[in-house]
């Protein structure tokens, strides 16, 4: 008899406050939640277009279209003998440097090429030695902005020998040594690829299921509001209300 009495004294009670406050964030969470999912088709239909572009166009085609940040490609061409070597980049907890040479494809501009990690010598003093491929040799890889720190600079003492080891490498760094180079450093696809050393790169491009997992979150968080302002709205009116004047 308890239990159905205070089920038949719990009513809705609209409370102006409660219901600003889900008025307010409800839409908010919902249209987050579908821009999550138009950035997603937009990234798939972008994916798409670039995976037929590297199968379809050249260098020098993929040039005039304009490149971008994650871009795949493939170039062809031949190593050059500028080398960098971008300083603390560990490993498994192995100090190491990430190498990035010059590379002159059989059409169109020179482009840096990241090719990956290599284990620093034992001594400071000491650079490793770099193997480069001779003649011509094809590459599959992706675009990728200057490893150049936003707010730091480059403090490395500047030096006329090579490979040049360096704390960051800007395009106008890279301009110095060629001046027509691309405005992106070209990452290789795997360590497998001509002239690559561990290329074994973290995926630092935002893809369609990575929005899905956005959308599904604020999707969540909308139905809980919507949930929590149901019940938070049913409320046990007491059980001696009706007795409070006597």
């Amino acid at each position: 008899m308890s239990d159905s009495a205070d089920q038949s004294r719990r009513q809705w009670q609209f409370d102006w406050r409660l219901m600003l406050f889900s008025g307010l964030f409800l839409p908010l969470l919902v249209g987050l939640g579908t821009w999550q999912l138009d950035r997603a088709q937009e990234k798939k239909a972008q994916l798409a277009q670039w995976q037929q572009e590297a199968g379809s166009l050249n260098w020098v085609e993929l040039q005039g279209a304009g490149l971008e940040t994650g871009q795949p490609a493939h170039i062809s061409g031949r190593y050059g003998d500028f080398s960098w070597l971008l300083d603390n980049r560990t490993r498994d907890g192995v100090p190491g440097y990430e190498v990035l040479t010059l590379f002159f494809p059989v059409q169109g501009r020179p482009v840096v090429v990241n090719r990956g990690w290599l284990q620093a010598p034992r001594r400071r003093d000491e650079l490793p030695e770099l193997d480069v491929p001779g003649g011509e040799v094809r590459l599959q890889g992706r675009l990728s902005d200057f490893p150049e720190p936003p707010v730091l600079k480059d403090v490395s003492p500047g030096n006329s020998d090579w490979p040049r080891r360096v704390q960051s490498l800007s395009y106008q760094q890279a301009q110095e040594v060629q001046a027509d180079v691309t405005g992106f450093v070209f990452r290789l696809s795997d360590s497998e690829q001509p002239g690559a050393y561990r290329a074994d790169w973290a995926p630092d491009m935002m893809g369609p299921q990575t929005h899905y997992g956005y959308a599904l979150q604020w999707f969540s968080l909308a139905a809980a509001l919507v949930i929590l302002t149901v019940v938070a709205s049913y409320r046990k009116t007491g059980a001696n209300d009706d007795n409070d004047n006597g």
